[in-house]
């Protein structure tokens, strides 16, 4: 009796790996069986199905996925990945806003499928994230945005350019208000060093922060009730590094460049 092909694709997990193995080409039954570690006896008739369906058809023990079984791999990988994304920690991601991230970025997040969900012990709960900043040593270039002023920004700028670091800054009107009452001279110094561009974001930001480096990126997210806490997404990458640029230059687009406070 026939199936729905949703069920058939996802309500099995021996023909839903089956198919992903499948995606790079035709494969012996022996070798689907050690992939999946189980037997014969208990494979066979998922495969009988996923043939029923028209998905997979076998040969002389090789199986190999239909046209119409290659159509529908394609389009199950991307939300798989981002599926993947998710199940690291779901009751993050869903007591998260994310709505700040745009349309396009949004259908890549299985870009950040290999990041992880970092919750600082309460000794680190202040403390910048070590694994960024000693990655970021060799970077070329780094991009920030900030809705807050960490404590060590002013050490921690002067860092980057005495290493010769290009480093872009978007903030929020609070923040900049703040920079000018509290780090005038400072942040004037930094600007006027030529390794740090500095620029204003007029609307209001519904993240808390973003720092990309050459290599990482680590996104703090509001709670959906605009809370801040001290969890982040930490990861490390060319995808994710990527999509993180790719954010940050989303919002540098609407933004303007702040030449003196």
């Amino acid at each position: 009796m026939s199936k729905p092909l949703l069920d058939v694709v996802f309500n099995s997990e021996k023909r839903k790996k089956v198919l992903l193995l499948l995606q790079d080409g035709h494969k012996e039954m022996d070798s689907l069986l050690k992939s999946l570690d189980t037997t014969r006896q208990a494979l066979l008739p998922q495969t009988k199905i996923l043939e029923e369906h028209h998905l997979v058809f076998h040969y002389d023990d090789i199986y190999e996925l239909t046209t119409l079984g290659k159509i529908i791999v394609e389009d199950m990988m991307p939300l798989i990945d981002i599926i993947e994304v998710f199940e690291h920690d779901t009751n993050y991601w869903g007591n998260h806003k994310i709505d700040f991230i745009p349309p396009f970025l949004l259908e890549r997040l299985s870009d950040l499928k290999c990041c992880k969900i970092i919750k600082p012990c309460l000794a680190d709960l202040y403390e910048v994230n070590k694994d960024f900043i000693e990655r970021s040593d060799h970077s070329k270039s780094l991009f920030f945005i900030f809705t807050f002023m960490h404590p060590s920004f002013a050490p921690l700028i002067s860092q980057f350019i005495e290493n010769d670091i290009d480093t872009k800054i978007i903030v929020t009107k609070e923040l900049l208000e703040k920079l000018k009452a509290e780090w005038h001279d400072e942040t004037n110094a930094f600007i006027g060093s030529g390794k740090v561009k500095l620029f204003l974001f007029q609307e209001p930001l519904k993240l808390v922060s973003l720092s990309v480096s050459d290599v990482c990126l680590a996104l703090r997210l509001l709670n959906n009730d605009n809370r801040y806490d001290n969890t982040q997404i930490f990861c490390c990458g060319p995808s994710s590094q990527h999509w993180g640029q790719e954010l940050f230059n989303y919002y540098l687009g609407f933004s303007v460049p702040i030449y003196e406070v």
